[in-house]
């Protein structure tokens, strides 16, 4: 039996733990994937206080390394489902076993948004990536493609750029919507390139990837004959499993305001699963430290 049992090794879950752990409650973490959620595929972060620049992956060690040094215990599982015990006390239902906890936090992060065109899912890590940290490396020297424009599809591109022969960046609206910052540096770099006004309509392939067909508001279309895209269009939460333990919006995020709390006494939601305006590594880390104080103060009462 954990005291708080955390589901979800993002920065928010991450930070739950450190501050539960400080409040000598014993915690467990269960990570489905990567500890680290979204931000290990941040090439760069440059908007985090106190480190001037450093990969997502690195702060992710950092802040892994400080929980578990504190004595929180991990587990890798995929959780499947919340379940109610007569005591009061939550059981976490996963794939390979079941974990009893007095109070719940859920900080499941988010998966990256697909484009939703024929056989996508065929070329994922043959031509189509969501990762430029994980699959930079082996385009170095040819010709891919960004899809997006906001501040994480601006970084791929930036960092492509520095092993690419050319980058396009193909943004839906008719300018960037990342920071000024990135769109300056971009301005710097002369094999980028970016088209405005596309989305990808469809797959361009034989038994190999070969590019993408690109689509106007007008219903024009043009064919981007490149190596691989690195697609950078959003993030889509990860919360069905949970929708009766807490209130989804129309999106599917958890409904819940800064207090991090849900509608089922005990269970705390904190992270980019839970709506709000502004998604970055510093709200989630805030949105971990709310809802472990507020899972020890329901413990404590």
């Amino acid at each position: 039996m954990h005291d708080i049992l955390i589901v979800g090794g993002g920065p928010a879950g991450l930070t739950a733990a450190i501050y539960a752990r400080r409040a000598a409650k014993r915690v467990l973490i269960i990570e489905k994937a990567a500890f680290g959620g979204q931000m290990t595929y941040s090439p760069k972060v440059e908007n985090y206080p106190g480190i001037k620049s450093a990969s997502g992956n690195e702060i992710a060690d950092q802040m892994l390394e400080q929980a578990t040094a504190l004595g929180a215990e991990i587990e890798v599982d995929t959780v499947t489902g919340v379940d109610f015990n007569p005591d009061g006390t939550k059981t976490v239902v996963g794939e390979s076993g079941e974990y009893r906890a007095r109070a719940v936090i859920i900080a499941a992060g988010c998966r990256h948004r697909r484009m939703e065109v024929d056989r996508e899912e065929d070329f994922v890590g043959r031509g189509i990536s969501y990762c430029a940290v994980c699959d930079g490396a082996f385009y170095a020297g040819r010709r891919v493609a960004v899809i997006g424009g906001g501040n994480s599809a601006l970084q791929t591109a930036l960092m492509l750029s520095e092993s690419c022969e050319r980058v396009t960046v193909v943004q839906k609206l008719k300018t960037l919507t990342g920071e000024e910052k990135l769109i300056s540096q971009m301005g710097d770099r002369p094999n980028i390139e970016i088209m405005y006004g596309y989305v990808v309509g469809g797959i361009i392939s034989g038994d190999t990837f070969e590019g993408v067909v690109l689509r106007d508001e007008r219903g024009g279309q043009v064919e981007l004959r490149v190596d691989g895209v690195f697609v950078s269009i959003g993030l889509v939460p990860e919360n069905e499993a949970y929708k009766n333990v807490a209130e989804l919006d129309e999106e599917g995020y958890f409904d819940s305001d800064e207090g991090c709390e849900t509608k089922t006494a005990g269970v705390f939601v904190a992270g980019d699963c839970r709506k709000k305006r502004v998604r970055q590594i510093t709200t989630a880390i805030a949105d971990g430290t709310v809802a472990a104080l507020a899972a020890c103060r329901y413990l404590d009462e």
